[in-house]
């Protein structure tokens, strides 16, 4: 197999392009770089299209396992030198591999539910980095969807891939208009909880064993008016110092967890099964 040791090599220069959202937009296609971020989207049926591999710095685990699954999944492989590998990759962290996959699309309506949903809405999401931890907080607590709604970030930033941990292809996921989020969340009946600095009840007091909803703000600007109306709730997070907020992925993962405290205590049987509490099994990428 022939190996690619310039990084004027047409097929590294559109890789290389994919670092920008513009082109990632224009291509169609995203970055995916490390081993569980690759072997996560494999898993999940995202079309990995190729992968440039640097078979010296394959030595983890998780990058020794990708391979195996390359081998079953039909990218191309291209090999590549550590000096070209090094200039693909978009961190620090260096594990021989970094994919370019078709992007993921999914509409609101194309959002599986189970019968009892919790559903994370992050709105006004500027940073990628945000966007991942929030994910990596939603697949820990089993959320069965997060929505993005009137982001400033594509959702598929590599920032936000490797933030997230790979999640980013494990949760349900989408992005759409705040108008459009809150139309579907009433359509679908659920209870909407919405985090604000301002909000008369405690986090705590909330039943998220019923069908949820809970809405997160940007740091900078916080929700919109959307979320004022009077079908929403608007809760609180003690603060007992000088600063009034938490950084979005922590409040995230507070309240995701204590509405996964809540279910759980309902069926102390689900706690502990390898099944997501809240999310569809069946789950599709892109029905």
């Amino acid at each position: 197999m022939t190996q690619i040791t310039s990084i004027q090599n047409p097929r590294v220069k559109a890789a290389l392009r994919l670092r920008d959202g513009r082109h990632r937009a224009k291509q169609g296609r995203i970055l995916i770089d490390g081993a569980r971020e690759l072997g996560r989207a494999i898993a999940a049926g995202v079309h990995v299209v190729e992968v440039f591999v640097c078979r010296a710095a394959c030595q983890s685990p998780d990058a020794l396992r990708v391979l195996e699954m390359l081998d079953r999944c039909g990218s191309e492989i291209l090999d590549v030198t550590p000096a070209v590998l090094e200039k693909l990759e978009f961190g620090h962290r260096s594990e021989g591999l970094l994919g370019v996959a078709e992007t993921p699309h999914r509409r609101l309506e194309q959002l599986v539910l189970p019968d009892c949903p919790l559903v994370g809405v992050l709105e006004g999401a500027e940073k990628p980095g945000n966007v991942g931890a929030v994910l990596r907080s939603a697949d820990g607590a089993g959320l069965s969807a997060l929505i993005v709604a009137d982001g400033g970030t594509d959702l598929y930033n590599p920032n936000a891939v490797r933030a997230s941990l790979g999640t980013i292809f494990t949760v349900p996921l989408c992005a759409a208009t705040a108008e459009e989020t809150l139309d579907w969340l009433r359509r679908m009946d659920l209870a909407i909880v919405a985090a604000r600095v301002d909000g008369s009840v405690s986090y705590t007091e909330i039943d998220y064993g019923r069908p949820t909803a809970i809405v997160l703000g940007s740091e900078s600007e916080g929700l919109s008016a959307a979320w004022s109306a009077d079908d929403v709730t608007a809760v609180r997070l003690p603060m007992l110092g000088v600063a009034d907020s938490l950084n979005v992925s922590v409040t995230a993962a507070v309240v995701f967890y204590e509405a996964l405290r809540q279910f759980s205590s309902l069926d102390s049987n689900r706690c502990f099964s390898d099944t997501p509490p809240r999310r569809e099994a069946r789950n599709s990428r892109d029905a």
